[in-house]
């Protein structure tokens, strides 16, 4: 199945000056608003305690806001998931008070002011435990991205693997600077999500790498970036299919996968387009940049006994 009736001919190439200082610029800001702005962590980093309400009627968020802020629980972050009638209260621990006796509080709070409250369920995250899941987080996403790069270096040529280790980079840099900027809370789920834009992206690059590789076997006439050029034109109607059929779910799990999935669907939302942005524009274009030519592949096919990516 094809996206394009016809084999396309856009010149990627031709404009990866351009492209190259839109994503510097872009990763700059990104990383000067995570130094200055930092991330919201949500409780499962920070600590604290999060409970799921049910009301019998239809309430206001803002309300059970105020009444929490009323009876003292300043901070609390009170939004709505699923119906109307369901409430998401997240509070930070306190001094001198323990997970379960804040639950109790926010629900004797809430009580005091309309009695059917259902508290759903509740869980409680201690700071020592965020703390090591802020670290194995990050670390989680640096052994993948060195890995994935040794791949690469390892089944293609080592300019891929570098490059592909950039534009991977590249991707959950854009979607921290965003979460920074909007300061929009960083759990567990995003983090999940922002591995899985590593790999969403990695898929598209290594088709396009593997596809460079067989032409500039088969084509024995053409530059290095000509050869770019018809790799990426071949492979731009499997990948401009694949994300938009992957965003198309993705959104709707946004609008309507409630509140708890709202930062997972956005992250996700984010990569797929800054991932497909980055295996057009930035992975080929910088293995370019690094001097890829025919001889490099030439002598690499020798080795590789299979054509697997």
């Amino acid at each position: 199945m094809e996206f394009f009736h016809r084999e396309t001919n856009f010149d990627f190439m031709g404009i990866r000056k351009w492209t190259a200082l839109l994503s510097s610029i872009v990763m700059v800001v990104s990383l000067g608003l995570l130094f200055v702005k930092g991330l919201n962590f949500g409780l499962d980093f920070t600590g604290g305690t999060q409970l799921e309400l049910r009301y019998e009627n239809p309430v206001n968020f803002e309300d059970v806001r105020e009444q929490l802020e009323k009876a003292g629980l300043h901070g609390a972050k009170v939004t709505q998931y699923g119906s109307a009638r369901d409430i998401l209260v997240k509070i930070s621990n306190r001094k001198d008070v323990s997970e379960q006796q804040l639950g109790k509080l926010v629900l004797e709070a809430l009580k005091a002011h309309q009695d059917k409250v259902e508290l759903r369920r509740v869980e409680f995250v201690g700071s020592e435990v965020g703390e090591n899941l802020a670290e194995q987080g990050t670390l989680a996403v640096v052994v993948s991205l060195f890995a994935m790069m040794l791949y690469i270096a390892v089944r293609f040529e080592y300019r891929f693997g570098i490059s592909a280790a950039v534009a991977l980079m590249h991707d959950p840099i854009l979607i921290l600077g965003i979460f920074s900027y909007f300061q929009i809370d960083f759990d567990l789920a995003v983090l999940a999500a922002i591995l899985a834009v590593i790999g969403y992206s990695l898929n598209d690059t290594i088709v396009i790498y593997d596809r460079v590789r067989e032409n500039f076997r088969k084509v024995r006439k053409g530059t290095p970036t000509e050869i770019m050029n018809l790799s990426i034109n071949q492979t731009l109607s499997r990948t401009i299919m694949t994300s938009t059929l992957t965003l198309i779910v993705v959104v709707a799990l946004y609008f309507l996968g409630g509140e708890s999935l709202r930062g997972f669907s956005l992250a996700l939302i984010i990569g797929i387009i800054v991932g497909t942005y980055s295996s057009i524009f930035v992975a080929g274009a910088l293995a370019l940049t690094m001097g890829l030519s025919r001889a490099d592949l030439a002598s690499s096919s020798k080795k590789i006994v299979d054509d697997m990516p």
